[in-house]
């Protein structure tokens, strides 16, 4: 991965992380500003790590469905050009704006993807688009499950359903 294309990817989990951080903590005054620019950088992290294993996780879903392994080389990897509109998505449709702009613009992007993964695989189109569509179904439930422990398993979150 070059860095540009790492640059890109951290700035577009950077701008996810705050759609998501910022409705929270602007709910509870309490935060420091410390703890708030840990989880936000603690965020971008790990979305930034969900969008670099998106195209690597429909490219092992087109491998399930080939009869023959693939090439070495074959596998989807983020460029600059497919990655900007990912940065532009992430930046233009924070959650907080309507997860329903911030759904649409995801599905665009995982449209761009298609056409390289179905180049690389030899899959149909339709095909390489249900792996695109069932990589980031599964990475977002993943990602979603990991939050909702953390918080169920947090002592501030076990505190705050209490009160």
């Amino acid at each position: 991965m070059s860095p540009v294309v790492f640059a890109l990817l951290l700035l577009a989990g950077l701008s996810e992380s705050a759609g998501r951080l910022l409705p929270l903590v602007a709910r509870r005054p309490g935060v420091s500003h410390a703890s708030a620019i840990l989880l936000l950088l603690t965020g971008a992290v790990v979305e930034s790590a969900v969008f670099a294993l998106w195209p690597l996780a429909a490219t092992t879903l087109a491998e399930l469905m080939l009869p023959a392994p693939l090439a070495p080389g074959a596998t989807l990897t983020w460029t600059a050009g497919l990655v900007a509109p990912l940065l532009l998505a992430a930046l233009i449709a924070f959650p907080l704006l309507g997860p329903l702009l911030h759904l649409l613009l995801l599905v665009g992007v995982g449209a761009g993807l298609v056409s390289p993964l179905a180049a690389a695989t030899g899959l149909g189109w339709w095909a390489a688009a249900g792996c695109v569509a069932v990589a980031a179904i599964g990475l977002a439930a993943t990602v979603d499950g990991v939050r909702r422990l953390v918080v169920k398993l947090s002592p501030t979150g076990h505190q705050e359903l209490v009160a």
